[in-house]
């Protein structure tokens, strides 16, 4: 397939998945690219049904646009995940902490990397920076708003987005953290999320 062939010989910064394509689903598209890359990836879909938004989610998509939208958003949602990228996969984005390392586990800034009790975790770009900023704060409560701004870099954040919630849960079952009784992401009810000291 053309796409495939295209991720694999060319350098990408971004890719805009459709989730309909005539010879294969987007969402095939998106795990197969996940097995090897990490650009943000994002999903374009017909469908209102939350399970298409959460299924994209799931396979390691970033963000995710339901047809039909509006240019202007789509350029607003590219500029934000490349903003984010280049932010948190950048040699000089944190001149003071390249590494952090709490209970077991160690967030590498400089290879985007993630170890728990010496085990890579398999993390998406936006995985990544969710548990980023949360280690960068640890033991302050960060709003899923606050998340939102600095993860997704876009400044519109209603209660009804469930997306930072998606992303907690996909980041707790590859810890294989509870929910119930975390040990490392708390959430602080009607608060936010954090990580203790």
């Amino acid at each position: 397939m053309d796409a495939l062939n295209c991720i694999e010989n060319e350098k990408l910064d971004l890719a805009i998945l459709d989730v309909m394509l005539p010879d294969v689903d987007g969402f095939s598209i998106c795990q197969q690219i996940r097995e090897k890359h990490k650009f943000p990836v994002i999903m374009l879909t017909a469908k209102e049904e939350e399970i298409d938004k959460i299924t994209g989610l799931t396979l390691g998509a970033d963000d995710y646009i339901t047809k039909p939208f509006r240019p202007l958003e789509l350029v607003a949602r590219v500029k934000a995940q490349l903003r984010r990228f280049t932010k948190y996969n950048s040699a000089e984005s944190n001149k003071e902490e390249h590494l952090i390392t709490i209970s077991g586990m160690v967030l590498d800034m400089d290879t985007h990397e993630c170890t728990l009790n010496e085990k890579k975790l398999s993390l998406t770009p936006t995985e990544f920076s969710i548990l980023w900023v949360l280690c960068s704060s640890r033991g302050r409560v960060v709003s899923s708003e606050e998340l939102f701004h600095e993860v997704w870099g876009d400044k519109y954040f209603t209660n009804s987005n469930n997306t930072v919630m998606v992303h907690i849960r996909h980041l707790r079952e590859k810890m294989h953290d509870s929910a119930v009784h975390p040990k490392y992401i708390k959430t602080v009810w009607g608060v936010g999320y954090k990580i203790e000291k």
